[in-house]
């Protein structure tokens, strides 16, 4: 497979994991599914769109650069045919590297979003994060703690779970890209890039 193609099923796949993480981060602003009373009873890290800006948006523009290089027919510059593949697959490297900070941001939020766990209604009669340190993803007796929203608890790890599953995945898919860039900016396509009009 030619270093575009394998750019082009790169910033296919980018696509849909894009729209799915923008969709968890827009679910994390429902606590349990439904809307909530006051922006303070929604998790911090929620605000912080780590899947809305860091494995959304920031991984749209990536995935479009890669989708272009397989159709690319830059025809050369200063008399080498394959310096214009070579040049635009230097520069996929550079949205690579974007696409790597955004869902690195994503995967850190993420992170700390299922270590802190959900702001909540507990007993005491305030809206608080009852857990501290990832205790209760061992011990799910805590999660009665939560009294309001129901079903926070699943919901917040749930969610900030997928994001931190597909920030993984978008992380490894960019820095594969870096590789593919590398290889083709060094090496040229394994395609040609212009044919002569003699030429069989």
């Amino acid at each position: 497979m030619c270093a575009g193609g394998f750019a082009k099923c790169i910033g296919i796949t980018l696509i849909p994991l894009a729209i799915v993480c923008v969709l968890c981060n827009i679910l994390l602003f429902f606590p349990g599914g439904l809307p909530a009373d006051s922006n303070d009873h929604i998790t911090d890290e929620v605000w912080y769109f780590g899947g809305i800006l860091g494995s959304g948006l920031l991984m749209v523009f990536p995935a479009l650069v890669f989708l272009g290089l397989k159709n690319n027919d830059c025809c050369g510059c200063c008399g080498n045919e394959s310096c214009g593949r070579r040049f635009a697959m230097f520069t996929s490297i550079i949205f690579a590297g974007v696409g790597v900070l955004g869902a690195g941001y994503s995967f850190i939020v993420s992170a700390v979003a299922i270590n802190r766990g959900p702001i909540c209604f507990v007993e005491q009669g305030n809206w608080t994060y009852p857990f501290t340190d990832g205790d209760y993803l061992s011990n799910h007796t805590l999660w009665d703690q939560c009294k309001s929203p129901d079903g926070i608890v699943s919901w917040h790890l749930t969610l900030f779970s997928l994001l931190l599953v597909m920030g993984l995945v978008q992380v490894t898919l960019c820095a594969l890209q870096i590789i593919n860039g590398l290889f083709g900016a060094i090496c040229g396509d394994c395609c040609g890039c212009c044919m002569d009009d003699g030429s069989a």
